[in-house]
This record gives structure tokens, C-alpha cells and sequence, in this order.
């Protein structure tokens, strides 16, 4: 089974960027105003991590608009090489990102809540460069986009996976301890994780490092 890529999210700093792309990550994820969650930094600072990103680094600009111009404006603000929707579309639709940003690959967040997360999951997934599954719960007075710290049933995640030809990244709940898990029942493209790999919020190199050494383990019993 090849290694999944790892994106680490919630970057706060260059320095949280150096030493995530140190241990193996090959994507960054940098969030941008969010109802609510961890790691929120100002589009200033997510413009300033990218500019010092290496060409082979994607870099994901997390975002909670639900409107193709506002998205649009955040990218080229940000200058980020990857869009992150945290949130559906409502206003607008993928054909016009894709018109507007030549060259920017879009990633579309599946909250992960029950098996009609399969459904939406086939519907999106021939109009996005890639899916991410998190656990997040748009229903909810104040949204919860990401950064839950939650697993979700990772059953209905490889059914998705098992679905869908577009590369799948999974979120939600993820750290050293059961990565080695994840990747075994779910065989996702990539990892995404932000909170299973800080203390008191912030970057912890030890936990990071053992998380990217986990990743590429293929069965539980090998922790």
C-alpha cells in the first residue's frame, strides 16, 4: 500500500511550515476565518506562509465562504496553489472557480455524519480535484467546519474511497495512535490533521514526528 501524503493543518506560523514540510508533510493547510474551531490566522499571515512554501508544497487555503466571488477574492489574496471548501456551495458553482483560478486545484470538505455522506460525496466528486472527509456538522447553529478533534465512522469513509476515482484525503480525529488504524481500513490518498499533533495548541515536533512514522505503517498491530 503506497504512503498516503500528509497535510498538516492549522499552520500558525513559518515556523509551524518548516517543520511540518521537516517530517515529511507534503501539504499545508492554513485557515482563514471560520464560525468556529482552532487555527484561524489573518489572510495576511496565510499569504506570507505561501509565499515561503516550496514550489513542490501544496498549500490549502481553508475557507467557510459559500459564494464563488468571495472565494475567488480570498485565493488571490492569499496566493494559496489549493482551495479548500469547507462548506457547500451555494452561491455560484466549481465551473466558474475553475474558470476564474486556471491552475488552483479545489478540494471539497464530505462531513462525514451518516451515510448520506456517500451520496454528496459521488455527486461532488467528478467536479473537484480532490475530497476530504472530516467531522465536521453543518447543521449546528454555529457550524463546525473542521478542527473537531472528532473520528467519524471510518467504515462510510472507505466506502467513499471505494466510490469515487477523484483522491481522497481523511480528516477527523486523527493522531499517532490510530493513524496506523486509519490507513489500514481506509487506504486514503491523504491524512489530514491538525489537533492529534499539538500540545496546548501548538506544533509539537514529537507528536508530528511519530504521526508521519505511523503514517506509513499499514496494519495497527505494528504500533
Amino acid at each position: 500500500m503506497p504512503r498516503p501524503r500528509i497535510k498538516i493543518c492549522c499552520i500558525a506560523s513559518a515556523e509551524e511550515a518548516r517543520l511540518a514540510i521537516d517530517c515529511g508533510a507534503s501539504a499545508l493547510g492554513l485557515v482563514s476565518e471560520m464560525p468556529s474551531g482552532p487555527g484561524v490566522v489573518s489572510e495576511a499571515l496565510i499569504a506570507e506562509i505561501v509565499a515561503g512554501a516550496p514550489p513542490s508544497i501544496a498549500t490549502f487555503l481553508l475557507t467557510s465562504k459559500q459564494d464563488t466571488a468571495s472565494i475567488i477574492a480570498q485565493q488571490r489574496r492569499t496566493h494559496a496553489n489549493t482551495l479548500q471548501l469547507c462548506d457547500r456551495l451555494e452561491q455560484g458553482c466549481y465551473a466558474e472557480l475553475r474558470a476564474a483560478l486556471p491552475g488552483i486545484a479545489l478540494v471539497q470538505v464530505i462531513h462525514v455524519g451518516g451515510p448520506e455522506a456517500l451520496e454528496e460525496a459521488i455527486a461532488v466528486a467528478p467536479q473537484v480535484n480532490g475530497l476530504l472527509l472530516d467531522s465536521g456538522n453543518q447543521a449546528l447553529a454555529v457550524k463546525e467546519l473542521g478542527g473537531t478533534g472528532r473520528v467519524h465512522d471510518w467504515e462510510i469513509s472507505r466506502r467513499i474511497r471505494e466510490a469515487v476515482e477523484t483522491p481522497v484525503f481523511l480528516a477527523g480525529g486523527l493522531n499517532p495512535d490510530n493513524v496506523a488504524q486509519a490507513v489500514a481500513q481506509v487506504a486514503p490518498f491523504g491524512l489530514d490533521v491538525c489537533t492529534g499533533v499539538r500540545t496546548e495548541g501548538r506544533l509539537d515536533p514529537e507528536k508530528l514526528a511519530r504521526f508521519c512514522r505511523q503514517a506509513g505503517l499499514t496494519a495497527p498491530s505494528t504500533l
